[in-house]
């Protein structure tokens, strides 16, 4: 039993140590834009797939995108916003990540 707890204590050590101060940051900015661009997403394309087409949007947004996004937690998105997103959407791998996750969105974004 011990083994085994010291065995699960080394895997999340190394698990811990493989994440970098700098990849957390981008992971915590990337989930904090999401929640920015998913409203825009939802309002053009409404009952559709939101979620995975916000995520391929995170996914082709740089670094500088991801800061643009993410000041705007928390509130409604204007028209500066909405232009970013829809810029990172027409991105080629943006909207070939789209395409898969809902054909219907390249119409609507």
């Amino acid at each position: 039993m011990r083994r085994a707890g010291l065995l699960l204590l080394g895997l999340m050590m190394g698990a811990l140590a493989a994440c970098s101060p700098t990849d957390m940051a981008d992971k915590v900015g990337r989930r904090a834009a999401e929640t920015v661009v998913l409203p825009v997403v939802s309002d053009r394309m409404p009952g559709g797939n939101g979620s995975a087409v916000a995520r391929c949007i995170i996914e082709a947004a740089s670094a500088e995108d991801i800061k643009l996004l993410a000041r705007d937690v928390g509130v409604v998105a204007g028209s500066s916003t909405t232009a970013t997103v829809l810029r990172i959407a027409a991105q080629p791998n943006a909207r070939d990540c789209i395409a898969r996750a809902n054909p219907a969105a390249g119409a609507l974004l």
